[in-house]
């Protein structure tokens, strides 16, 4: 979960390994426009969440010219939410699509990546109903791509081995507090409740604004990180999504959600109705309705997906953020929005 903006220091060269700089290096002294492959610039950007996250410049031959990368070193500890190859795969096989950025170098903690110019999007950006379209259009496109593999939700089997890495990381008291125990029922309930007849596609499931993009001369809209990529119901992606506009990873108190801010019933409609539409299909309103009922119930699905996140990241992230706060919080509204939303189930 990465959240991005623009460079906040100057040059900070010795914040990144050796190893690194030497791919850079090699990378930088192939291209014929950089003056001097050994005059990088090092520009931490701010507000990732799992992984440390640099934008890296030179001086090219060109006058005020510069040539970019986007460097990003992995988080400790994150290879227990997923497989770092299977990412990786995923990452390729995007920008072969077309859909995100070229993978320029590996290393053993990290990758170099294409600088994408565009503009990561800011929270209030999702509020945007001219934006929110042209998201929404993006995730429907998203949506469809065919990722090799199998095609198979991922959604319950990742909560159940979350909950079992953050079961054996709490000490009892921490678990207490947050009812863990009680989650191996209520990820089996909201399974047996949602695994209908679902339309499954390849969905992100971490389309918060820090990994959106947009190119304000195009209008082109970017989706970026695939970390937590992989198949599931459309629903619970854009119940993700939804979740999302809640969150402003950009404030003094970045772990604080204001759920005020959860969007209303007519913009939900209008992202789902864009969502459906793009194709350019006729779009009914019972579809609208359907489908706003799916994502709904889904929201569930996404609090206790971060929630269990937060509780692990406390445990193997070093990262300036509060975790345990931020886990507390999506399970409060966990357990607060589950009896509006499945009445019918034991409270």
């Amino acid at each position: 979960m990465d959240a991005m903006e623009s460079p906040v220091v100057k040059n900070k060269e010795d914040c990144i390994p050796g190893e690194v700089k030497e791919a850079l290096k090699s990378l930088a002294s192939k291209w014929e426009d950089v003056l001097d492959a050994n005059a990088l610039q090092v520009i931490p950007l701010k507000g990732a969440m799992t992984n440390q996250v640099f934008q890296i410049k030179w001086p090219t031959k060109t006058e005020q010219g510069s040539h970019k990368v986007l460097v990003r070193i992995y988080g400790d500890g994150v290879e227990v939410f997923f497989d770092r190859n299977d990412e990786i795969r995923t990452f390729e096989f995007m920008s072969k699509q077309g859909q995100g950025p070229r993978l320029l170098g590996r290393f053993s903690n990290g990758r170099i990546e294409e600088f994408i110019h565009a503009r990561t999007l800011s929270a209030s950006d999702l509020r945007d109903p001219d934006v929110s379209a042209l998201i929404a259009a993006k995730l429907k496109e998203f949506h469809g791509l065919q990722m090799p593999g199998p095609k198979n939700v991922c959604l319950w089997d990742r909560l159940r081995n979350w909950l079992k890495t953050a079961k054996s990381m709490c000490p009892p008291e921490e678990a207490r507090a947050v009812r863990l125990d009680a989650m191996e029922q209520e990820i089996s309930l909201l399974e047996k409740e949602l695994s209908g007849d679902q339309r499954i596609g390849f969905c992100h499931n971490d389309l918060q604004y820090g990994n959106i993009m947009i190119d304000e001369e195009t209008k082109a809209i970017t989706i970026i990180d695939y970390e937590y990529a992989s198949y599931n119901p459309f629903a619970f992606d854009i119940a993700n999504h939804f979740c999302e506009m809640a969150a402003d990873y950009h404030t003094d108190t970045p772990h604080i959600m204001d759920y005020s801010k959860y969007p209303g019933l007519e913009e939900r409609q209008r992202f789902l109705h864009a969502y459906l539409s793009s194709s350019g299909n006729q779009v009914k309103d019972i579809e609208v309705k359907q489908l706003l009922e799916d994502v709904e119930k889904y929201t569930l699905a996404s609090h206790l997906f971060w929630a269990l996140w937060g509780i692990i990241s406390e445990h193997v992230n070093k990262i300036d953020f509060d975790y345990m706060a931020y886990a507390r919080q999506r399970f409060e509204q966990y357990w607060s929005r589950k009896p509006q939303l499945f009445s019918q189930l034991s409270v």
